[in-house]
């Protein structure tokens, strides 16, 4: 008893009123993920890592003393094991294409190009940012935060060291959270009401196994030759989604599915944290990067959108102009957004496939997209 009021005194609580403000927000981020379910996997271990990290000489983080480490924490050790050098967000990957049916997709392809237009806000972002006095390599690891993905957020980000590696996590993975607060405004916005009501009759058509098992191939092969340094982000996505769909590994499929991408979740969820400390978070730049993060996904939501209304102008069955939207990373969620403002409007309009062939197409796009700012960004 008498070491923890020695422990309390030796604390100057009149300079470290910076460390209880980030308990607030680790706070409000626990609070999310539990009462408004804001993508609990990962804000609530999150929030409770920014707690975690900002406690007095916290021994899960390293203690450096002018200039030495005297005691490595544990959360450095995984972040240096699983984020320093991008394992974590790859094997992240594997799950999700575990995860992906690209059926509706390739029973529609044109639906890819929604997911291409839809990352109009990233290269947006990428020029804003750099305007308002960012590094290159930072402002290229805010740009992603457009893509809605968060994987390929932390990916970007650790390649090019950013600075703000911490701030940038929490706002990807706040903007996913708040897709069906943001998306429907925008959409509004964009459209009129007899272009929300445009109805899209789904007609299944069957595709092959083989066309299933030689697309994530074809894929990692045509992004490799375009955009090599989009292979490893693209490649164990598709590896991913190739162990799904070949038939004969099931029970992989299952583990990556859900015992994989638990655990990468929540180890990766708590390891963001280290970059969560104040002395790097609390400071200006992460308000712009907020908002910038915010501008990144409202253009690329509008970018699909305005898309489909310009393909409109030339195509004789119309688009719903709102499938454009879905053309972002956030899988599932954007495409339920969608289909639910289509049954507001028309309860008779059904546009779930659509959108989900949209989305998936997004999922595509957003890890190329990374891959691209990794091959143009030299620093």
């Amino acid at each position: 008893m008498a070491q923890l009021f020695s422990n309390l005194l030796d604390v100057d609580w009149s300079t470290e009123w910076p460390m209880i403000i980030m308990w607030i927000i680790g706070g409000v981020l626990i609070y999310l993920a539990i009462k408004k379910e804001m993508e609990p996997t990962l804000l609530l271990p999150m929030g409770f890592g920014a707690i975690l990290v900002n406690l007095p000489n916290s021994g899960a983080v390293s203690q450096v003393v002018d200039g030495i480490v005297e005691e490595v924490g544990p959360i450095d050790v995984l972040f240096n094991a699983g984020i320093a050098n991008e394992l974590f967000p790859l094997l992240l990957f594997i799950g999700i294409g575990a995860m992906i049916d690209f059926g509706p997709l390739l029973a529609n392809p044109k639906m890819m190009l929604f997911g291409a237009a839809a990352q109009f806000g990233i290269f947006l972002t990428l020029s804003l940012a750099s305007f308002l006095g960012f590094e290159l390599k930072d402002a290229a690891s805010i740009a992603i935060i457009g893509a809605a993905d968060g994987p390929t957020s932390i990916f970007v980000s650790q390649y090019f060291e950013s600075n703000y590696v911490g701030a940038i996590i929490v706002a990807a993975y706040s903007y996913m959270a708040l897709v069906p607060i943001i998306q429907p405004t925008v959409i509004k916005i964009c459209t009129t009401k007899n272009e929300r009501l445009i109805r899209m009759p789904y007609k299944p058509k069957s595709v092959t196994k083989a066309t299933k098992i030689l697309f994530p191939i074809i894929i990692t092969v045509v992004a490799g030759i375009f955009a090599p340094k989009s292979v490893a982000l693209v490649g164990f996505l598709m590896f991913g989604n190739l162990i799904r769909e070949c038939g004969v590994l099931d029970r992989l499929s299952e583990s990556a599915q859900h015992e994989l991408a638990n655990l990468i979740t929540i180890l990766l969820g708590l390891t963001v944290s280290t970059k969560m400390q104040w002395e790097s978070f609390l400071n200006w730049q992460t308000i712009m990067i907020m908002l910038l993060g915010l501008v990144a996904f409202i253009f690329d939501t509008a970018g699909g959108v305005l898309f489909a209304k310009l393909l409109n102008l030339f195509l004789k069955e119309k688009v719903n102009p709102m499938i454009g939207a879905a053309g972002i990373s956030a899988f599932p969620m954007s495409s339920r957004v969608v289909h639910k403002m289509g049954l507001e409007e028309d309860p008779q309009n059904f546009l779930l496939m659509h959108a989900a062939a949209a989305n998936v197409s997004g999922q595509i796009a957003s890890v190329i997209a990374g891959g691209l700012i990794l091959t143009l960004v030299q620093v």
